[in-house]
């Protein structure tokens, strides 16, 4: 990506990939998450993918798993309307090849199985369970290009709804490695079900950034990237919705603006400054706040807590934001054809 003018000098974003003219077969990726549904389906544009067809929506799959270790029928009735929602785009659509994945929602749910056995029969989407390496795989995959231009080492997150996955990455002749990862088993859904109102006031806050970092402790103690950020030549990747909201808290965006968020490098400062007014603005202020909205107000700052217990153990003079993870990861793989053995084709009823 070619960098454009900062718009603050602490800010430094980057320009989209410019459209192409001819487009490929559609290939489609769903990503039933903790928190969200998303789905996304793109065409062959050289290196990467033209976007043909988006859809996300907020159905809160974990709601209540951390107290009982099973997904909810309310929970459950939320996602299989947003995945009826994708079957139907995906049936108006032709598409080469499909994949539909879900994370730690289903991975811990004592009744995952069986929710995504009904989902194939009232959808036909079939969703694969992956796991946690899969999940660091893929944000690699589609991160891969903002890393590119310098350093030695990465160290990208991914703070979700209901884990945290970390990739500690090698850098060499421009490509990156995946040479250690972890799962924490905390998100902005868990954190915001444990915590509550609490994390609303500074000692709750506090706190809820001192327990993850005490989580974060044992891959710091094998990897020692406290000592390697002290050598240079590392940098921090992040990507999901707490620190792209961070990122159009910092560039002061009237609306969130995906081309001037993805590949933006904030500040060890800006991020530190965004942070900050967010943790000011109390509920009112962040459900009427353009980058947040009221359905995100609850997990905005379980989000913040992590991201200022990564910081804070693994201090890096600047961050980059990527609007992007396990969706175009996939893609991308499967446009490749080297894709997993699970990826399978026509697996919605009346996709070609």
């Amino acid at each position: 990506m070619m960098p454009q003018e900062a718009p603050s000098a602490d800010v430094t974003a980057a320009r989209p990939t410019p459209t192409p003219r001819s487009l490929g077969p559609a290939f489609a990726a769903l990503d039933l998450g903790t928190n969200n549904c998303r789905m996304l389906v793109g065409a062959p544009a050289g290196d990467s993918f033209r976007v043909l067809d988006s859809f996300s929506r907020i159905v809160r799959l974990g709601e209540g798993l951390h107290q009982t270790g099973a997904l909810s029928q309310t929970a459950m009735d939320r996602a299989l309307a947003a995945l009826h929602a994708c079957a139907a785009r995906l049936a108006r659509r032709p598409v080469r090849r499909i994949r539909a994945i879900a994370t730690e929602a289903c991975r811990r749910a004592v009744n995952g199985r069986e929710f995504l056995a009904r989902v194939k029969r009232e959808t036909g989407l079939e969703i694969g369970v992956i796991t946690a390496r899969e999940e660091a795989e893929l944000a690699l995959e589609s991160c891969a290009p903002l890393l590119a231009g310098g350093g030695r080492r990465a160290l990208l997150f991914d703070i979700g709804g209901g884990s945290t996955e970390l990739a500690w990455v090698r850098i060499a002749d421009g490509r990156p490695t995946l040479i250690g990862y972890d799962s924490l088993p905390v998100g902005v859904v868990t954190l915001a079900e444990r915590w509550g109102g609490a994390g609303f006031t500074p000692d709750g806050f506090t706190a809820m950034v001192d327990d993850v970092a005490a989580r974060l402790a044992s891959f710091e103690s094998i990897h020692c990237i406290g000592r390697e950020i002290r050598n240079g030549g590392v940098r921090l990747l992040g990507t999901s919705g707490t620190v792209t909201t961070l990122a159009g808290i910092a560039l002061e965006l009237p609306r969130y603006r995906r081309p001037l968020v993805d590949g933006v490098v904030l500040s060890a400062e800006a991020a530190d400054a965004a942070l900050a007014r967010l943790r000011t603005m109390g509920r009112e202020g962040l459900a009427q706040h353009p980058c947040v909205g009221p359905e995100r107000v609850d997990f905005v700052l379980p989000g913040c807590a992590v991201f200022a217990a990564i910081t804070r153990l693994w201090p890096a003079p600047r961050v980059i934001v990527a609007d992007r993870g396990l969706r175009e990861g996939m893609l991308l793989r499967m446009m490749r054809g080297d894709g997993p053995r699970g990826a399978h084709r026509a697996g919605l009823r009346g996709a070609i």
